[in-house]
Formats: structure tokens, C-alpha cells, sequence
């Protein structure tokens, strides 16, 4: 559906008496170079993109992307206008999820249309941000690729926050005295980095041409100070990710050897009470032999004799095993 389509002027949002499905209503009120119309469709149909990309004039191959969605973040131009793809993100902590979605945005000389698909990353607010700074919004298209491009990668920013706060849990529960079952975790937040990674990684290259003035036909070279800032968030996202994982990797590795560790510990304090059990045996079994003359076997208190025997054998083994920290 439409969600919003607008005119502006001189950096100002020109009000119209025309539905904000109403098109051709709102190209009909362009008036001179410095118009420019955004346009903002969230999930749309054939149908509705079929109607914009007669109204602009859009590339069909672009087009059948922006509908069908499920695109890497990607630029590429189309004759006279531009094609970006950008991966949107948030965080579902309940789940330690990363969930996706994505906006495609076709951006010409006069006009941006921007398609969003899933719940992540609403324009509404950017929208008003930018329509509350004339300076910004008087570069024109420009101003609006660069603002839900911010948008966007500040999500990325929140959604490494939160990740780091998940690899600081894992790590304080690997290295805590209980014994934890943290390799499913550490899997499944291994596994969300790379969504996160999927996303950012690629956006990398179109930031980095649009802050170099006049690199990119199609985007203002006033711009490019504008977009520095959004590549270096870019940049600082992604190497926040990569530590993250390293960090993970290496809590695995501390969790697998603690795993280790506790199993010898374990084998450790079976062995000991094994060689205390095997003491009285030991003396059992003796006392225990068809011989006729075995010590104190007719004494009256042989009997007690023994069981003090194994006792103070057993003793005297606890005592070395606590000692030396098998027990």
C-alpha cells in the first residue's frame, strides 16, 4: 500500500488537496527544477508497483526486485535513476533473534520511491525528521537516500548494543564456578551475527561511494559529508560484529575446555572414593580367605579389629585425596 507520497519544494513539504494515492494528482503539482516528490509504499503488490512504475518511469528488472524482496543490499543504476537495496534489522531479546526486512529505493532526479517490506525500520518518523530540517531536505532526493539510509544503519548500531549485551552474558556464564549449557546459545547468537553480517558487509561499498562527492551520478556532491557519517557508522557496525564473534568463538573454546576441565575433575573424585571403597574391600577380602591361621582370626574381637582397619584405611585416604584436591 501507499503509505505517503508527498511533494517539496525549497526544502518544504507543499501541501496538496490530493489522496496520497493520488499520483498523478501529485506530479501534476510539480513546478520547477527544485521539486521533487517521495513516495513510500510498504509491502506493495504487483498491482501497486506496476501503477508507480509507470508514473516514474522504473526500470521493470528493478521493479520485479523491489516486489519479490529477498535482495542482498546492492546499488545499480538504470539509465537515469538509481536502485538501492538496504537490509533493515531489529532485535527480539526473548529470543536472542535477529529478525530482517528490507527497503528498496529507487531514487531519480525529481523523485524517490521507497517499497519497505517487513516490521523493522518505519520511515514515518525519518519522514517528519527530515521534513523538521529544511537545510537537510533543500539537497533534495538526495536528502531523503540519505536519511533512511541513517535510519537504517542506526538500527544496526541498536541491534550490535544488544548483541553485545547477549555475548557479555554468554561470557560471564561460561566462565562462572556453575557448570552451564552455553553451546546452544553461543550457536544461535554465532548464527544471528551472520544475518547481521549479511546486511552490513555488503552496504559497505555503496556508503563509501556516496560520500565521495560527485561519484555517484544521481546523488548530490553536497551530500557526500552527510553520507561520511553514515559509512563510518557503517564501518564501526562491522567491526563490531566481527569482534563479537571472534569473542564468541573464543568463549566456545573456554566453554569445550571448562567442559574438559570438569570431567577430569569428575574422574578425579570417582577414582578417589573408588580407592577408598577398595581399601575395606581389600581387608575383606582377606579376612574373607578359607586359610586356617590368619591373624586375629580367633580372637574375640577380631571382628572389630577388622572393621577399624578399614575404617582407618579409609580415613587415611580421604585425608591424602582432600589433601592433594582430588576430593
Amino acid at each position: 500500500m501507499i503509505v505517503d507520497s508527498a511533494l517539496y519544494r525549497d526544502g518544504v513539504r507543499v501541501s496538496l488537496e490530493s489522496e496520497k494515492d493520488d499520483l498523478d494528482a501529485v506530479l501534476a503539482a510539480r513546478q520547477g527544477d527544485g521539486d521533487f516528490v517521495w513516495v513510500g509504499l510498504h509491502e506493495p503488490s504487483e498491482a501497486e508497483m506496476a501503477r508507480v512504475s509507470k508514473a516514474f518511469s522504473l526500470h521493470p528488472l528493478a521493479v520485479e526486485d523491489a516486489v519479490n524482496a529477498h535482495q542482498r543490499p546492492k546499488l545499480e543504476r538504470y539509465d537515469d535513476s538509481l536502485f538501492l537495496v538496504l537490509k533493515t534489522l531489529w532485535y527480539v531479546d526473548e529470543d536472542d533473534a535477529v529478525e530482517t526486512g528490507e527497503i528498496a529505493l529507487f531514487v531519480g532526479q525529481d523523485f524517490v520511491v521507497s517499497a519497505r517490506h517487513g516490521k523493522g525500520a518505519e520511515l514515518h518518523s525519518a519522514r517528519l525528521d527530515l521534513e523538521g530540517s529544511t537545510a537537510v531536505l533543500g539537497h533534495g532526493p538526495s536528502a531523503v537516500v540519505y536519511a533512511i539510509c541513517d535510519t537504517v544503519v542506526d538500527g544496526y548500531t541498536s541491534v550490535a548494543a544488544s548483541l553485545e549485551v547477549d555475548v557479555d552474558e554468554v561470557e560471564a556464564s561460561v566462565f562462572s564456578p556453575d557448570r552451564t549449557q552455553d553451546e546452544q546459545r553461543i550457536y544461535i547468537l554465532k548464527r544471528e551475527l551472520a544475518e547481521v553480517r549479511r546486511a552490513v558487509n555488503p552496504l559497505r561499498g555503496p556508503m563509501e561511494r556516496f560520500a565521495i562527492a560527485g561519484s555517484v551520478p544521481g546523488i548530490s556532491p553536497t551530500a557526500a559529508p552527510f553520507f561520511r557519517d553514515v559509512a563510518d557508522h557503517v564501518v564501526r557496525v562491522a567491526e563490531e560484529i566481527d569482534s563479537l564473534d571472534s569473542l564468541l568463538s573464543t568463549a566456545f573454546d573456554a566453554h569445550l575446555a571448562r567442559i574438559s576441565v570438569q570431567q577430569n575433575e569428575d574422574m578425579r573424585k570417582i577414582s578417589a572414593w573408588v580407592a577408598i571403597a577398595a581399601a575395606g574391600t581389600l581387608v575383606a577380602g582377606i579376612y574373607g580367605m578359607n586359610f586356617r591361621y590368619i591373624p586375629e582370626l580367633h580372637w574375640r574381637f577380631g571382628y572389630f579389629y577388622a572393621l577399624g582397619v578399614m575404617v582407618l584405611a579409609s580415613l587415611v585416604l580421604w585425608r591424602l585425596f582432600k589433601k592433594s584436591g582430588w576430593l
